[in-house]
């Protein structure tokens, strides 16, 4: 079978694409995948990277002044010209949009070539390109129980976020107390904001870790790429703390305590997956306010604590984290609130449901 996997503008909606591209191969090498995307998004560079055929579009999305929105309405008429000349030389027996404003333009095209699609929708807020898409679409995926109540029951399965897949792919034999010289009879706290860091978490996190060290709690605090110079630069060192670029985060989840981080769709199926107690502070710069609903799930299901940026504060996160590390029957109670959220099989899940749709 034939494959073309449509994502674009943000990891969140590229990786899940990603990790369903290699289950896929990995049922049947024999199958074809290739990507369609922005021709000037991050999906541009990080899918030809990862070995596998992308085309790019010039969609825009419908935001700012009046002249931006005319432009990309031209821009959207473009794309779905040169999608549609693109199925009909590539010849996919399946479409599958993952989200972003990408997705219309190449699933309009598809639904008029009458080829069997599908949308994934990752977070707990349905995106606005895939609400324009529901009508057009045979088959939805979804990750949230509140997804349902938007989406059609009669195509819809909840299966999970494929990203997860990814964790039986990560492997390093190296334990994270060793590489970072800690103490393994201590609980260890991950600090991740995000793949690029956060400039306004990073603003309260010196004096959250000079308390931290000062209470003798281990922490590893990943800055993100851009904001390490600064950011190690404005901190003494600290004997319990260790302050890093990037981190492979599906590696080190497995291994700490607990786990302060961002309201991705990405990180919040990791943490269901993989059980691991968290504190979230979603952002609150995204569409649709989706991290903080991503979160909230979580929070209901006593998972996690969500702490919302606007009311954040250094003394807050550190007495927030004080007080779960000191209660370890709480911890134990949200890592099984967590896995009970999980769907470790959606990756596979998935690729049996795509069998079926284009089975001959």
């Amino acid at each position: 079978m034939n494959i073309a996997l449509v994502t674009g503008g943000t990891g969140g909606h590229i990786y899940p694409a990603l990790a369903l591209a290699k289950a896929i191969l990995d049922r049947d090498p024999s199958h074809q995948v290739f990507f369609i995307g922005n021709s000037d998004r991050m999906e541009a560079t990080e899918i030809p990277s990862a070995g596998y055929r992308f085309f790019g579009l010039p969609a825009k999305g419908f935001s700012g002044s009046l002249i931006a929105i005319l432009k990309a309405i031209a821009a959207l008429q473009k794309s779905r010209k040169m999608a549609l000349e693109l199925l009909k030389r590539e010849k996919p027996d399946l479409v599958i949009g993952f989200g972003g404003y990408v997705c219309v333009p190449v699933l309009q095209a598809a639904h008029k070539l009458h080829i069997t699609t599908m949308l994934h929708e990752q977070n707990s807020v349905v995106g606005r390109a895939n609400k324009v898409l529901i009508p057009l679409v045979d088959a939805i995926v979804c990750d949230y129980e509140s997804n349902l109540s938007v989406f059609p029951a009669a195509k819809t399965r909840r299966l999970g976020n494929p990203r997860t897949y990814m964790i039986t792919q990560s492997a390093n034999p190296q334990p994270l107390v060793e590489r970072y010289d800690l103490d393994p009879s201590k609980p260890v706290v991950l600090f991740v904001m995000g793949s690029l860091g956060s400039a306004s978490v990073n603003a309260l996190m010196p004096g959250v870790l000079k308390a931290l060290d000062e209470a003798r709690i281990q922490a590893v605090y990943v800055t993100g790429k851009r904001h390490y110079e600064t950011f190690k630069s404005s901190v003494p060192v600290l004997s319990h703390i260790r302050i890093v670029d990037y981190i492979d985060q599906l590696w080190a989840m497995p291994q700490v305590d607990l786990m302060v981080c961002r309201g991705g769709a990405t990180t919040a199926a990791e943490l269901t997956v993989l059980g691991v107690p968290s504190i979230i502070i979603p952002s609150p710069y995204v569409p649709n306010n989706h991290q903080y609903y991503n979160a909230k799930a979580l929070f209901e299901a006593q998972a996690s604590v969500l702490i919302e940026e606007k009311t954040a504060s250094g003394e807050l996160i550190v007495t927030t984290i004080k007080t779960l590390l000191n209660d370890p029957k709480r911890l134990q109670s949200m890592r099984e609130a967590a896995k009970t959220l999980g769907k470790p099989q959606a990756a596979q899940d998935m690729v049996d449901w795509i069998e079926t749709l284009i089975k001959p």
